[in-house]
């Protein structure tokens, strides 16, 4: 019987043997987890318990990760760097939501509390996506005062081409919440414009492509006035007159038309160079066209902040 059981053992030490070497290589215990690229480690196995006398199970490898910053991938570990500057990135976002809290929401909580019974907003804003524009840090829109979209160039379609959440947002904020006024924000530098200017018929049908050739008559009136003018200077004036485009391709709304003529509704365009800082806002004259002129927009109300 003895005999029997120390053969026994000698198997399973000489099983064990090349997965313990293995691990062994790797010089990486619990005691300095965090330290160690878990990239190295086979998907299967991780190390739990002393290094005298390790647990190699599916089980362990849990309080592992547990005991570890990384978070679970599906095929390996990020570095506990990437973890940790992801981490950075939420912590100062949270930081500026307690001083948001602390200086806007408690300071003013009585109107954050009436937000709750209904939103009464006085503006629609149609700004760019782009990142460096956000209208509420621009003009310090407060929660509740603006309905807003953003979107590519801030292309506004006519109705018949224009998806299907614009077309809902602009008759939700203009029917229901009846808005006075729709702001629609173009600005310097529009990556959107620089595209549709650079953009040629060559069968591209990507995403980007199908939304700014809504600004395709913006971009011929452009190349049209200013052929002699270099590219800078003829996106910038596409970027105002995309502006231009949208505010006529509002009125083909019927529920914006209608208000518009009334005087219940107030369509207007706004300018913001974020290179020097000016912000120039003018307002659609409606009564001042005629169906004929309908194509070449009258504005009221020019002014230029600086």
């Amino acid at each position: 019987m003895a005999w029997l059981i120390r053969f026994k053992a000698r198997s399973l030490v000489s099983a064990i043997r090349p997965l313990r070497d293995a691990l062994d290589s790797f010089h990486c215990s619990q005691s300095h987890f965090s330290d160690c690229s878990v990239r190295s480690f086979p998907r299967k196995w991780l190390v739990s318990g002393s290094s005298s006398s390790p647990e190699i199970t599916r089980s362990s490898s849990v309080s592992a990760l547990k005991a570890s910053s990384n978070p679970l991938g599906l095929e390996e570990f990020p570095h506990v760097n990437d973890h940790e500057e992801k981490l950075n990135l939420f912590d100062e976002l949270k930081q500026r939501f307690l001083s948001f809290k602390k200086h806007k929401y408690l300071e003013e909580l009585e109107h954050f509390q009436s937000l709750k019974e209904a939103q009464t907003p006085k503006f629609m804003v149609i700004a760019c996506a782009d990142s460096r524009v956000c209208p509420s840090t621009i003009l310090g829109f407060r929660p509740g005062e603006a309905f807003m979209i953003r979107n590519v160039a801030n292309l506004v379609p006519p109705l018949e081409k224009g998806p299907s959440e614009t077309n809902a947002a602009l008759e939700f904020a203009v029917k229901t919440l009846e808005v006075e006024n729709i702001l629609i924000i173009g600005h310097s530098c529009c990556g959107g414009i620089q595209t549709l200017m650079r953009m040629r018929d060559n069968g591209d049908s990507s995403f980007i492509k199908t939304w700014v050739t809504n600004g395709k008559i913006a971009k011929n009136r452009t190349e049209s006035a200013a052929n002699h003018l270099s590219f800078d200077q003829q996106c910038r004036l596409c970027e105002k007159e995309s502006i231009n485009r949208s505010l006529l391709n509002l009125l083909t709304y019927p529920w914006i038309e209608e208000r518009v003529k009334k005087g219940l509704l107030f369509v207007h365009g706004g300018y913001y160079d974020f290179l020097n800082c000016t912000f120039e806002k003018w307002t659609l004259d409606f009564k001042g066209s005629s169906d004929e002129e309908r194509g070449r927009i009258l504005v009221k109300d020019q002014q230029l902040w600086c």
